[in-house]
């Protein structure tokens, strides 16, 4: 049976911002940034839940138990003259990778971007990390040397929506 087929992807609610923090330390543990990390749970409640933010959360669910995580705004390129998705961090859970779920959790944003008119879906990676960066070329995200940023173009987000 397909593993995907058991994993939830919903919208991140004010109720998931201790799982939200949670994903963010796992992160910052895994890119060995820990120490940079401030967030708090009122902070996250604050920043992410407010009425004021541009900030949204995607929440993956396995078997009903968190598996992984999103977190994107919506940017503007002025040479399109439209908004963009910008991915700020994607996380799965170390022994849940290479199931599907963080390929699933990037459609989802793909789809998103596509029902919001977005001329781009963009995001950062770090240099080391090779695992990630072949992951994104194989869904057909271009790498930005000199930003080391990965983007999809309008057919590109299309393409990846309809996976």
């Amino acid at each position: 049976m397909n593993a995907t087929n058991n994993l939830e992807i919903r919208k991140g609610t004010i109720e998931d911002s201790e799982i939200i923090l949670g994903f963010i330390k796992k992160l910052a543990e895994y890119e060995k940034l820990s120490h940079q990390v401030s967030a708090t749970v009122d902070k996250i409640k604050e920043s992410i839940f407010s009425g004021s933010s541009n900030v949204e959360t995607l929440v993956a669910f396995y078997e009903e138990r968190p598996v992984g995580f999103a977190l994107y705004f919506y940017n503007y390129s002025t040479f399109k003259a439209k908004k963009g998705l910008y991915l700020e961090d994607l996380f799965v859970n170390t022994e849940m990778r290479g199931k599907g779920f963080g390929k699933r959790l990037l459609v989802s944003l793909a789809k998103i971007a596509q029902e919001e008119g977005c001329g781009r879906f963009e995001w950062s990676v770090l240099d080391w990390n090779k695992p990630a960066i072949d992951f994104y070329k194989s869904i057909g995200a271009e790498a930005m040397d000199e930003w080391l940023g990965f983007r999809l173009e309008e057919d590109g987000i299309n393409n990846l929506a309809d996976m």
